[in-house]
């Protein structure tokens, strides 16, 4: 692709996406609409979805930096519905979908039909865990299609490589694709788990240079995935294996990494996601093209037919999911929550479907002669439309859908209380420490000085405490925000001054770099902590 068209692809989704939060409209929504709107524009360049860029380029840094974010106990004790959803559903939606698809399409083999399955068999949940953090949906919910997102892409795409293999002519039994199945999963778990501590130690061992850690970091998401795809492994599961642990070992890097090292993916992240949701709706044109005897009204019946065998399957799939394990066993009941027949109809409705389905639709050969896949066109076309109806259909209603059924929302009151609870403990530990490390004379501190220590880590204490209390009802800030207010002014003020001096030649700019950056530290410091 030319330098220009990329430059706009990225400047154009950006910009709507940054539109998209002034609007109710979920970015992800925004951003298809938009590409299919350019789509239709005379002389736009041809946006076609490469799945050599996407598939090892574009979903590795996707996965890692959802992997980093999730949380490994919470996925933990939520495995058994996240293996339901991102194993078991995949490979039942790829048969019944593949089978419905075979019924439903006249001369479209079977094989190619399976093949169409495991194409728009996974959910993808960064439309709907987006659209479940704006409206606070229970933090369970949003786990699981955290946890399904991460893993159902490698199901997937395994189950694709054999269907593949199987309309092509390659001798494939069900024997070979449990074999490469297996393969694929296991592997890439093994290799994710080799990779993942020796890079945590290169990352920790590489404190003193925050440059170098996220320069490491920038490259761990393609080093796990190239890795585990040269042994013929599950590049998607070993990217996840190294960033779940990666992310919960995260508080053992060096702070200055942290805060860069997060600065930085959420940048990667906001750039791939808008870009990715805009290239689906730029397909528009690529796969109208060479539909021959499937075209016109023809194939939009079978899309509408489609669509609505991928929303069923997928409650078929999800109600027994939730509730059978609960009635076949006494020691499930008693360990997981109990579940609001509300909560699967969310997670039934939230499978909308994204770029990882139109990738591997786009990755099929077009083949000649005997090796040709049959039918490729109506299967990207098919793959185009679902994803667009899922996203469109389910994205817009999934918010409506949630307020309507009132779901129990989070209790924000609840969690500031146990964040203050930490919080104290902590500030006791540290006084505690602190206390001993002044008995000792190599420590020894003068008054002032050991008197501001215990003044930041009181004033931390309390900052969480006062959130709860009263407000000033002039500005509705706690104490704890009207001195952080207060604070970052002081710090503005400074940050002037620096520069006039600067200005007058009494500082140079080095020095002056120097001092915004210690400015910039404390108010960054500043910001978080009332954000939280």
């Amino acid at each position: 692709m030319a330098v220009m068209p990329l430059l706009l692809l990225v400047a154009g989704s950006a910009a709507v996406a940054g539109l998209a939060r002034r609007t109710p409209v979920p970015a992800p929504l925004l951003l298809v609409a938009a590409g299919l709107a350019a789509s239709a524009v005379p002389g736009l360049p041809d946006y076609t979805l490469d799945p050599h860029i996407v598939l090892p380029l574009v979903l590795p840094p996707l996965l890692h930096t959802a992997a980093l974010d999730s949380s490994y106990l919470d996925l933990r004790a939520n495995l058994r519905p996240v293996a339901l959803l991102s194993v078991g559903y995949v490979l039942f939606a790829t048969l019944v979908v593949g089978y419905a698809a075979y019924l439903v399409i006249p001369g479209l083999p079977l094989t190619a039909a399976l093949v169409l399955g495991a194409v728009i068999a996974p959910p993808d949940a960064v439309a709907a865990t987006a659209i479940a953090r704006r409206l606070g949906l229970p933090h369970r919910i949003t786990t699981i299609l955290q946890g399904e997102s991460l893993v159902n892409d490698a199901t997937a795409i395994t189950a694709y490589k054999v269907a593949l293999a199987a309309a092509l002519g390659a001798a494939t039994t069900w024997g070979e694709g449990v074999r490469e199945f297996a393969v694929a999963s296991l592997g890439g778990i093994g290799i994710g788990v080799v990779l993942m501590v020796p890079l945590h130690w290169l990352r920790v061992r590489l404190c003193e240079s925050a440059l170098l850690e996220n320069t490491l970091s920038l490259l761990i998401p393609f080093v796990a995935y190239a890795s585990a795809e040269q042994f013929g492994a599950s590049g998607v599961l070993a990217v996840v294996v190294v960033g779940l642990y990666l992310g919960h070992r995260s508080w053992q890097v060096d702070f200055e990494t942290r805060l860069q090292e997060e600065a930085v993916w959420k940048v990667v992240s906001f750039i791939l996601e808008s870009a990715v949701f805009a290239l689906i709706g730029l397909q528009l044109p690529v796969v109208l093209r060479g539909l021959g005897r499937f075209g016109g009204p023809q194939a939009l019946g079978y899309a509408v037919v489609l669509f609505l065998i991928v929303v069923l399957a997928r409650f078929v799939w999800v109600f027994p999911g939730t509730y059978l394990p609960r009635a076949l066993s006494a020691r499930i009941r008693a360990r997981e929550p109990g579940v609001n027949w509300t909560s699967p109809v969310i997670i039934g409705w939230a499978g909308m479907r994204g770029v990882v389905s139109l990738a591997i639709a786009f990755s099929i050969p077009v083949g000649h002669g005997s090796a040709a896949f049959p039918a490729r066109n109506l299967v990207l076309f098919l793959a185009f439309t679902t994803v667009i109806a899922t996203l469109v259909v389910q994205g817009l209603t999934l918010p409506p859908l949630i307020r309507l059924l009132k779901l129990p929302v989070r209790d924000t009151q609840a969690e500031t209380l146990a964040e203050a609870q930490a919080q104290n403990d902590a500030s006791r530990a540290a006084e505690e420490r602190l206390a001993e490390l002044l008995r000792d004379d190599r420590n020894a501190l003068p008054g002032p000085l050991a008197d501001r220590l215990r003044t930041i880590m009181e004033r931390r204490r309390n900052s969480v405490w006062e959130r709860l209390g009263a407000v000033n009802e002039a500005t509705g800030e706690s104490a704890d925000e009207t001195y952080r207010r207060l604070a970052r002014e002081m710090i503005a003020t400074e940050r002037q001054v620096f520069v006039q001096l600067r200005d007058a030649r009494r500082i140079d700019d080095e020095m002056l770099r120097t001092l915004l950056r210690r400015l910039d530290l404390e108010e960054a410091t500043a910001y978080r902590e009332v954000a939280s």
